[in-house]
């Protein structure tokens, strides 16, 4: 929860309460005997107390062992906007003492005083605030991270605070040196802090978490289902620490912050091994630093839990059962092509296949595939690589991304040579996607002999099921999206999103692919030796039985999945 490593050791009557304690996270399932050994274990090495070294090691979550400790004490948990908007009692309670307890007076009553405590089991806490405010004092348990955030807002110039460094940006001296920068972000506070903002992205199953320096403030973002959602932010003063605690942990170059740098760290939340990808960019205020948190057990790849229906996803398997041939994926940053093609490769992993991924960056690890990094800074590009990967033979070949006329060459190549090969574009539809090849430089007959099918998809997000409100659909969104022909239900249903403790308020809750899947036929190929727009195509691809993107978008939100706006938001968005 804390950092408990500095708490004298617990008494006897503590260590009690520890073990009961023990009891409640096995009943909730938060740990097995086994983990609860392994930490025993550790405890009685360092002498660092139970719960402290359960999540140090990531085996209980912070928010995990809250609620825990909430059921096992019968205290409620603080709730993130019972911070007070001003600090309390500032003449009795010092900001360096409250930071040093990890403790934050929340309200004042006319004899009690209300203490929100990361550690409800340190009874010193509660003795010295009683004695230095006269008043009793009632518990409440907080969450690390947003009790770190209000005393961080509270009392930003709180002696005992970080010094402040320079702000680092790209006309400014360079006057901390890498063993400063060192220094600053090894210091136990903003450890816990990093970890903190970590945990509780994979927590919370965000993302990306996004740390965004400016001139008065560090603004830190988390993207829940496709969209940012600004969180409290650290003080100002911790910018140039908490960047140089992420670069060390990423094994990036801290002294390094005129330009860009990319890597990647890997941490145990939860008990779990999460990667991480970590980019970071020079602004003007500092740098950029983005985490892409690449969970595998929050990523599931099932076509149906991606949300495709049995369908296109019959169609898409019979795509890529084909010996040879091309099949693309394609849709905009974000809307989940990777995941849609590692679903495909593990379900063609097999021993009589030889697979081989080429991706820039290897966002999770296949077992059973052989997957290379591209690296173009030591001229290890698409191109090279595909050339020498074509010399050992596979079965099936997957590239991240074609991104120019050298690397689609090679990949028609090696499709007309007997090789299934798989890949993602960019394009904004199915039908886009020849248009596409054919500016990049790739000739007609080409495109007509080799790409054998076109999933082109979006993310919706759908709708939270337990606030979810359904209302009879207006007369004029039934005329403009031709609901009636859609569906034989009168009145015809749409639902709303309403927003509850569950899904942040948001009224959504996860998200869900839409698609279409374009499989050439000969109107098709006449059109693309005609040099015909994408608009023609696609008309020619509907008339020949392709359901629509949007199609597929409208069905989902009469079926109750998600809403029209967010669907015409999705697709409007890219179109």
């Amino acid at each position: 929860m804390t950092d408990l490593a500095h708490n004298p050791p617990p008494s006897a009557a503590a260590g009690d309460r520890l073990e009961a304690l023990s009891a409640v996270l096995l009943e909730r399932g938060l740990v097995d005997d086994k983990t609860l050994e392994r930490a025993r274990r550790v405890s009685g090495e360092t002498g660092q107390r139970l719960d402290s070294v359960l999540t140090q090691l990531g085996l209980v979550s912070e928010r995990g062992l809250a609620e825990a400790l909430a059921a096992f004490l019968g205290l409620p948990l603080v709730a993130a906007d019972r911070y007070p908007e001003t600090p309390l009692l500032v003449d009795r309670l010092k900001a360096r003492f409250l930071r040093k307890v990890h403790a934050l007076p929340i309200a004042v009553e006319a004899d009690r005083l209300v203490l929100a405590m990361a550690d409800p089991l340190d009874q010193f806490t509660r003795t010295a605030v009683a004695a230095a405010t006269g008043r009793k004092v009632a518990i409440e348990i907080a969450l690390p991270i947003e009790l770190d955030a209000a005393l961080n807002r509270l009392y930003p110039d709180a002696e005992g605070a970080h010094p402040e460094p320079a702000a680092g940006g790209n006309d400014e001296p360079l006057e901390e040196d890498a063993e400063r920068l060192k220094d600053l972000a090894s210091e136990a506070p903003v450890i816990r802090l990093v970890n903190q903002m970590i945990a509780r992205a994979v927590e919370t199953q965000a993302s990306d978490i996004h740390i965004e320096p400016f001139e008065d403030r560090l603004r830190v973002r988390y993207r829940y289902d496709g969209v940012l959602h600004e969180a409290e932010a650290p003080a100002t003063r911790l910018t140039a620490a908490i960047t140089s605690r992420i670069k060390i942990m990423a094994r990036l170059d801290i002294a390094e912050r005129r330009l860009p740098q990319d890597g990647r760290l890997k941490l145990a939340v939860r008990g779990q091994e999460v990667d991480f990808r970590v980019s970071t960019v020079p602004s003007l205020y500092g740098e950029t630093v983005v985490l892409r948190v690449l969970d595998r057990t929050a990523v599931e790849f099932d076509y149906a839990k991606l949300g495709l229906p049995p369908k296109v996803t019959a169609d898409l398997q019979r795509l890529l059962d084909l010996p040879n041939g091309m099949v693309l994926v394609t849709g905009p940053t974000g809307s989940g092509k990777t995941t849609t093609l590692y679903t495909g490769l593990l379900n063609l992993n097999s021993i009589a296949r030889k697979i081989v991924t080429v991706e820039d960056p290897i966002e999770f690890q296949l077992t059973g595939i052989n997957q290379i990094q591209v690296k173009p800074q030591i001229g290890l590009d698409f191109a090279n690589l595909l050339r020498s990967i074509l010399r050992q033979d596979p079965d099936v070949i997957m590239i991240g991304e074609i991104r120019d006329l050298e690397t689609a060459q090679i990949a028609v190549q090696a499709s007309l040579t007997g090789h299934l090969v798989l890949s993602t574009l960019h394009t904004n539809s199915a039908a886009a996607t020849v248009t596409r090849l054919r500016d990049m430089g790739l000739e007609d007959y080409l495109i007509t002999a080799v790409i054998k099918g076109v999933l082109a998809q979006r993310l919706v997000r759908r709708l939270c099921p337990h606030c979810k409100r359904p209302a009879e659909a207006p007369p004029e969104m039934i005329e403009r999206f031709g609901l009636a022909r859609r569906t034989t239900a009168r009145p015809i249903m749409l639902h709303h999103a309403v927003g509850c403790p569950q899904c942040r308020g948001t009224g959504y809750r996860g998200r869900q692919a839409i698609a279409e899947l374009l499989v050439p036929n000969d109107e098709i190929e006449r059109l693309i030796f005609a040099r015909a727009d994408h608009s023609a195509i696609e008309r020619a691809a509907i008339a020949g039985g392709m359901h629509s993107m949007f199609d597929a978008g409208i069905d989902a939100a009469l079926d109750g999945i998600t809403t029209v706006e967010e669907v015409v938001r999705s697709i409007r968005a890219e179109g």
